[in-house]
């Protein structure tokens, strides 16, 4: 008899079917069920969706049955923040401490590692509870946020106006500009070529005749003040010889030179990126890294400067052949320039790689002045948010890539107003090109309210980055993430911000009506009107209206 049932029994086992239900049943009974292992494939359940890995590619996720997709993060994090994890609204997580190569393929995930492990399982139900445990388990808040200005008040970016002339007299219009046409101060960074050359970390003496009166003026004005860093080093300057003679640049591949006069055998690697060919700081090296801050201390201390916009650092600049002071994945140079921004407050990243939960404000990569590139900032910014970085930026207002505003005809009005609207609550809002001069005075206007609703508002935003600061739950939600199991997972156009504020901008040109996804219960919307939940409504959206609904 008890063979009988011992036969019956294996045959059954045998069972494909019963064999995924076994499986299934495990991760249940396992709530924290990992592997370590260089390579894993899943099946992707039915309506199962995925989140995370890059920021730049937000707007593609969540990944699903149908999704084709790979991405290899080794040496590329495609000019953005990426972190080696994926998220899905089934409650599962995909982790690595390295670089992942992931793939999505029919139905098919694949994921692989060239170093180190992965680590793999099932939390809960949701994007939720599988969110919350990779947090707790891999990139922990340290209850610290970046600066509370960062939150409460817009910031300014001299960069469309000024692009490679940046000069005190300039500077200083830029920010009267603001003050005249009734903008809040705020935050004003201060864009690349400030200073004598790349490495040279000091204010050319022909474009700035008064540096630290200037600061001194911005900061009467109610401005902080931020500049432009990044890790390059000119190849012909006296830096240049100093540190390749110390040893603190990346090497390339022969790591040694014998050329006579030379201050140096050693042969630093010269790295081409979007302003030349020039040697890199081997942030790897420790006194590499005390040379760079001493260098950024120097500028708060005798100038007064409160911070620095951290720019380039991509680990692609790494990949070729190259050889640092401590060895390890391209990815991890990336790593070691935003640890530098740990040390001041005031600090901006483009480019960031296993930073989650830290106090560094991460802003996502320059979007051109198009209509399908505005409507990449909220799901970008929510893939920001499943990978952990709480405290974001969405770009430039109307768009960072500066090509774009060169000529006036090419602005179009309806598409900054809107873009300002996008920002309007979000974490950090930041504008460059300057609306009074590019806008009607109507549409001026209502970038001008966008402003002053973001400082309206600041408060609140900064009681939800602190609050981040120690739970580690994002600022800005997916609908999926707040309200599970809705169907939700698709909507890349509305976000919640912190728990009871839906927020529904306008991403289409000309649209003047738009659908709103509202869960059930009570939702009192900004003009006053209030609605029942559990419903889809259909709102007019004029030029002048930022739509949001709190829960009452």
């Amino acid at each position: 008899m008890r063979l009988s049932i011992f036969l019956a029994f294996t045959l059954f086992c045998l069972n494909d079917s019963f064999a995924q239900n076994v499986k299934d049943i495990e991760l249940n009974i396992n709530a924290s069920f990992t592997q370590n292992v260089k390579e894993i494939e899943l099946d992707i359940m039915e309506d199962e969706y995925w989140y995370g890995g890059l920021s730049s590619l937000g707007h593609q996720t969540p990944y699903h049955e149908e999704s084709v997709f790979s991405m290899d993060q080794w040496g590329d994090n495609v000019g953005n923040q990426a972190q080696p994890l994926l998220l899905s609204n089934k409650g599962r997580y995909i982790w690595s401490e390295e670089p992942i190569k992931f793939s999505f393929d029919k139905g098919k995930l694949a994921v692989s590692v060239r170093e180190g492990h992965i680590i793999s399982g099932k939390e809960g139900e949701n994007l939720k509870s599988a969110y919350d445990y990779v947090v707790a388990k891999f990139f922990p808040p340290n209850q610290k946020v970046p600066a509370d200005i960062m939150f409460t008040q817009p910031q300014y970016n001299t960069w469309i106006e000024l692009t490679y002339d940046q000069n005190e007299e300039d500077i200083l219009k830029y920010a009267q500009s603001i003050i005249d046409n009734g903008y809040p101060p705020g935050v004003l960074m201060i864009d690349d070529n400030w200073q004598e050359d790349y490495g040279v970390w000091k204010f050319s003496p022909r474009r700035f005749k008064d540096p630290k009166g200037m600061v001194k003026k911005l900061h009467a004005m109610g401005f902080k003040v931020m500049l432009w860093i990044c890790p390059f080093v000119s190849p012909d300057c006296a830096i240049y010889r100093d540190i390749a003679e110390k040893g603190l640049l990346v090497l390339d591949e022969q790591k040694e030179q014998n050329i006579l006069w030379a201050n140096t055998n050693k042969k630093p690697a010269i790295i081409r990126w979007w302003n030349g060919a020039s040697a890199c700081v081997d942030l790897s090296n420790p006194a590499a890294m005390t040379w760079f801050k001493g260098q950024l201390d120097e500028l708060v201390n005798d100038y007064g400067v409160d911070g620095f916009k951290f720019d380039a650092g991509d680990a692609d600049f790494y990949v070729n052949n190259v050889f640092t002071y401590k060895q390890g994945s391209p990815n991890d140079q990336t790593m070691y320039f935003a640890k530098l921004g740990l040390h001041y407050p005031l600090n901006e990243y483009r480019a960031s790689w296993k930073m989650a939960g830290l106090p560094l404000a991460q802003r996502l990569r320059d979007k051109e002045h198009k209509w399908k590139d505005l409507q990449k900032l909220i799901p970008d910014m929510m893939s920001q948010s499943m990978m952990g970085y709480a405290y974001t930026c969405p770009d430039m207002i109307g768009g960072g890539e500066f090509q774009s505003f060169r000529k006036l005809s090419n602005i179009d009005e309806e598409l900054v107003v809107r873009s300002a609207q996008v920002h309007a609550l979000m974490p950090m809002m930041q504008y460059s090109v300057a609306p009074w001069r590019v806008l009607s005075p109507e549409n001026n206007e209502l970038c001008k309210q966008a402003a002053l609703l973001h400082e309206k508002m600041g408060g609140h935003l900064l009681k939800l980055a602190k609050e981040a600061s120690i739970s580690g739950e994002p600022i800005v939600k997916p609908m999926d993430y707040a309200f599970p199991g809705k169907g939700y997972e698709m909507i890349k156009d509305q976000f919640v911000l912190g728990t009871d504020i839906i927020v529904a901008p306008v991403v289409e040109k000309g649209a003047r009506s738009r659908k709103v996804f509202l869960p059930k219960g009570k939702w009192k919307a900004e003009d006053g009107k209030t609605y029942k939940g559990g419903k889809v409504v259909t709102i007019d959206v004029p030029l002048d209206r930022l739509p949001y609904f709190q829960k009452m």
